[in-house]
């Protein structure tokens, strides 16, 4: 909402000065503490309330209660443990990388419908792509999902979308010799060396939850990447990949990559801007809204928010398919009044 009541006040004002724009970047860094150390809180409360549950001494069971624990432990197991060895098996590092990055099990393959099977063919080049480049830290595995051979790739690749954008001449240099890209390439290999000299493949290092941050941040910049370039192809692949993140078990993490991207390309992407206009010798930076459809977009946007700011918390956080059917709604009534107001069948009454 902050960062929505900025974007209105900054097209009433009509410019964006210097403070302007260290507010956007300054309110995004607070937006990153702030997930992070509510995201460690809630773990901390997590961990405590399990330990406090724990009994003491085993509890005498009824008959038909120590049925019930027996059937419902069957319905829950987890069949995967059928396929480990039952030998112990050390995987190498490169057989590790290669399960790591296959997005396809071999076991839910065969017993899936053939449309399923169309529509992962579909998916796969998609999901592989994303395997490749965000990391996913996974707090209720024992491993947390380390995959050193990957985890140090992702090192490597993240700098892929951390690049800014070429200037006219194509690159930016440091000093008019030395391009900034090169910089990247070298920090990216030297981390990614340490990494994986200093670690193993079968315990996760300390410092592991860092990934978590690596994967949030490559996360918004394929995002503002693909907003950048693509428009269109950015409403298919961003709901897409929300949608594949929801059906792996990750919804909590889809739900937010939604609001993510949209705060990471509205306080990063109009604050770097800025920025980097002003450093050049602006005083500030200049806006002129065009027409009536600036402000249709804008205001969809402030109005989704205050109504998923209202709706979520009423629903206790346990969001229902109603609320889903609503936000569809409310975006094919916001396609049409923008679509109308393209084509000037919506406009202002001019005076």
């Amino acid at each position: 909402m902050a960062a929505v009541f900025l974007t209105f006040t900054a097209l009433y004002r009509g410019r964006v000065t210097l403070a302007w724009a260290l507010g956007y970047l300054g309110l995004y860094v607070f937006y990153v503490v702030t997930v992070v150390l509510c995201t460690w809180i809630y773990r901390w409360q997590r961990r405590r309330s399990l330990v406090s549950s724990m009994p003491a001494t085993p509890e005498m069971l009824s008959d038909s209660e120590e049925e019930d624990r027996v059937s419902s432990t069957t319905t829950s197991y987890d069949y995967r443990e059928e396929y480990q060895p039952l030998l112990f098996y050390q995987e190498t590092t490169a057989q590790i990388l290669v399960q790591a990055l296959n997005p396809l099990d071999c076991r839910k393959w065969r017993n899936k419908p053939a449309y399923w099977r169309v529509l992962k063919v579909l998916k796969l080049p998609v999901e592989f792509l994303l395997l490749l480049t965000v990391p996913l830290v996974d707090p209720d595995k024992e491993d947390r999902n380390w995959k050193r051979p990957l985890n140090c790739l992702h090192l490597e690749l993240w700098r892929a979308g951390s690049l800014p954008h070429p200037s006219a001449d194509g690159v930016y240099e440091i000093g008019g010799l030395f391009p900034v890209w090169g910089i990247v390439v070298i920090a990216g290999t030297a981390l990614a060396a340490v990494t994986f000299f200093a670690t193993s493949n079968s315990e996760p290092p300390r410092l592991h939850w860092i990934f978590a941050f690596l994967g949030f941040l490559t996360s918004a910049l394929w995002i503002n990447a693909a907003a950048t370039e693509v428009v269109n192809i950015l409403r298919s692949l961003d709901v897409f990949s929300d949608f594949t993140l929801a059906r792996q078990g990750y919804p909590r993490m889809a739900f937010s990559a939604c609001f993510g991207g949209i705060i990471f390309n509205v306080l990063v992407g109009v604050g770097l801007g800025c920025l980097l206009q002003i450093s050049r010798g602006h005083a500030e930076v200049k806006l002129e809204p065009e027409g009536l459809l600036v402000w249709v977009l804008a205001g969809a946007l402030g109005l989704s928010l205050v109504c998923s700011l209202v709706a979520v918390p009423l629903q206790c956080f346990q969001l229902s398919k109603i609320y889903g059917f609503c936000l569809l709604l409310f975006y094919v009534s916001f396609l049409v009044v923008a679509l109308l107001t393209e084509f000037g069948v919506i406009h202002l009454k001019s005076v």
